[in-house]
């Protein structure tokens, strides 16, 4: 059995939350952190700081976004595609992507030509022509002969929806961003040749995706194993951990929750033998997408955690707020915060301290640091706290 607080440990340590935040975050060295955490999420909210910025900030808090910008553009080290999410994902799996692609294009054929307006199939080859042609565009560079809708996913104009079928279906790739819309060119003309010609038989993928998933996860279910990269099915997880086990490969193993529950995962051999020692205790402040985070079940039952996002919840049936922050210290989520940047400040509400967690003068110092931290990572030249920023236990 692997108790709660050794799970935490191993969680926290394969996602790259057990050690100092230290590094340059840039070049290689921010290659080598998204290689560790298999992709990081992008996200379009900026109330403080984008998801994917952030999620890497927290790592290495000497990074700054032109380095990940560097990479996808002029290094051509990441590309972007889905995982559960929007996402960025190392070049060296993009040949594991081609399963993605597919079957991506025979769900979405179907399924977006019943969700979307009109006939957005009958656009596919005119778009891919102007790309071919006249080289990347944005989505508001296709189909200037069309109504327009709100925008919104449900009310795109066909040759927007072709475009980005193009890009789920791997024809045509993310460019470079200007500010956060996406310029598409011609999948040949972005991902480098030694990249693009990698082919891989759905039976190696799926063996790539599961155990790569596992590495990253510690410990799993078939149901994480397949949520992690959202490539393979259900029961293609099942499959893989029931063949895995009769080999011998991965060990059954009881995993400890937050509340002494037990779930049965699997998990390499060699991880009841390995000493994980307890994560450095820095408080952190964390994206709301971040990779430890984003199954919201599973960091229930390890931490003990209950996180909703209230983007989508009217405002006077928010709990906390629209876009609050995780707090985590040590191997404990201790509270939430709500942050924004405002006129060159960062402007605190809030913080809600988890219940049991008491905030002494050493716990509000660390917590302090983090904000200052925060405030030169977002560029603000000063931190505005009302006197009643600090809540009761959030319940």
């Amino acid at each position: 059995m692997l108790e709660n607080r050794s799970a935490r440990h191993v969680f926290l340590a394969r996602h790259g939350l057990a050690d100092r935040p230290s590094g340059p975050g840039k070049n290689a060295d921010l290659k080598a952190v998204i290689d560790d955490l298999g992709f990081v999420q992008v996200d379009s909210v900026n109330t403080f700081a984008r998801a994917h910025d952030l999620i890497l900030w927290s790592r290495r808090q000497q990074y700054r976004p032109k380095a990940l910008q560097n990479l996808l553009q002029r290094d051509r080290q990441i590309f972007e595609h889905w995982t559960h999410d929007a996402a960025i994902i190392p070049i060296d799996n993009f040949g594991h992507w081609r399963l993605r692609f597919a079957r991506d294009q025979a769900r979405l054929s179907a399924q977006w030509q019943t969700a979307r307006r009109d006939d957005f199939r009958s656009r596919i080859d005119a778009v891919l022509r102007q790309i071919s042609d006249h080289g990347s565009c944005t989505s508001g560079d296709v189909g200037a002969d069309e109504s327009r809708g709100s925008g919104g996913w449900w009310d795109w104009h066909p040759s927007k929806t072709a475009l980005e079928y193009l890009w789920r279906t791997g024809q045509v790739s993310v460019l470079r961003r200007n500010g956060f819309t996406k310029v598409y060119d011609l999948t040949e003309r972005v991902i480098p040749a030694q990249y693009l010609q990698q082919r891989h038989d759905p039976a190696e993928t799926i063996n790539w995706c599961c155990e790569g998933a596992l590495d990253r996860l510690g410990f799993a279910t078939s149901g994480e194993l397949a949520a992690f990269w959202a490539i393979v099915t259900p029961a293609e997880a099942r499959d893989w951990c029931a063949a895995a086990l009769a080999e011998g490969r991965v060990i059954a193993i009881d995993v400890a929750g937050a509340d002494g529950t037990l779930r049965r995962c699997v998990a390499w051999p060699d991880l009841p033998d390995q000493i994980h020692a307890a994560p450095v205790p820095r408080l952190r402040i964390l994206s709301p997408f971040d990779p430890a985070l984003r199954d919201r079940k599973r960091a229930e039952r390890l931490f003990g955690f209950h996180y909703r996002i209230e983007i989508f919840v009217p405002a006077t049936q928010r709990k906390y707020g629209y876009y609050v922050f995780p707090v985590l210290e040590g191997d404990r989520i201790i509270g939430r915060i709500d942050m924004k940047r405002d006129a060159g400040a960062l402007v605190v509400r809030a913080f809600w301290p988890e219940p049991g967690v008491r905030l002494g003068a050493g716990r509000l110092q660390a917590l302090d640091q983090e904000l200052q931290r925060a405030a030169v990572f977002g560029g603000c030249q000063d931190i505005r706290l009302p006197d009643d920023w600090i809540k009761p236990p959030s319940r």
